[in-house]
């Protein structure tokens, strides 16, 4: 049976409040904000996952405006079927139970990368303002903005997963916002740390590492 041909199974608006907000937890105990700019960027990944749940369980306002498109294409596939909602194995033609293709566990990949690294991330972070230093060592070896990274990584992992006409909006709009906060972030650090940081600063890309793993500093 083709896996989206089950009946309709949008307007649960308590599944949308129920899987925002274990969501928005589960990731509060990985990024733990604490500062105003903690809190924007938590703020602003938590509304991305609020309108991507609306739309998964609430409202779906994609399928709405591509049904046209949609049912003209792919005549065979009700699209106002949860398992339709993901666009991307329907798209492409994935014939098995959506929640085992290749793009949802794809996207389990990149969900699940963001959570580890959020977490192995705020762990140094934490460390390092308890002690008044930098924080250098674990996911900051690599890379100078490991939070936002595992924000971003999260936000796409839900992408490719459901794609929606919102989000995938919002998405740019949010990493933008992130580099922006992160070029603020570097400015008060160097600030703070002065010389230091200038060197971790060199030695250390911003959001993507290198391939060779970094030396340990002197």
């Amino acid at each position: 049976m083709n896996p989206a041909t089950s009946a309709p199974a949008y307007g649960l608006w308590s599944l949308v409040v129920i899987n925002s907000a274990v969501f928005i937890i589960f990731l509060y105990s990985f990024a733990k904000p604490r500062s105003p700019r903690d809190w924007r960027s938590f703020g602003a990944i938590s509304a991305f996952l609020v309108a991507l749940f609306t739309e998964m369980y609430g409202y779906p306002l994609t399928i709405y405006l591509l049904s046209g498109w949609l049912q003209s294409r792919y005549p065979n596939v009700n699209w106002f079927s949860h398992d339709a909602g993901h666009l991307l194995e329907m798209l492409f033609g994935w014939k098995a139970n959506p929640h085992f293709g290749p793009f949802h566990l794809l996207s389990f990949v990149f969900i699940g990368g963001g959570f580890i690294l959020l977490s192995n991330a705020w762990r140094v972070l934490y460390a390092a303002q308890k002690n008044h230093a930098l924080a250098t060592t674990g996911p900051y070896a690599r890379i100078r903005h490991p939070q936002y990274v595992g924000f971003v990584l999260i936000m796409l992992g839900f992408l490719v997963q459901w794609p929606t006409i919102l989000t995938l909006a919002m998405f740019p709009v949010l990493v933008f916002m992130y580099a922006h906060l992160a070029r603020r972030e570097e400015q008060e650090v160097g600030r703070e740390f002065g010389e230091a940081y200038a060197r971790y600063r060199a030695r250390t890309p911003a959001f993507i590492p290198h391939l060779a793993i970094p030396r340990a500093s002197p």
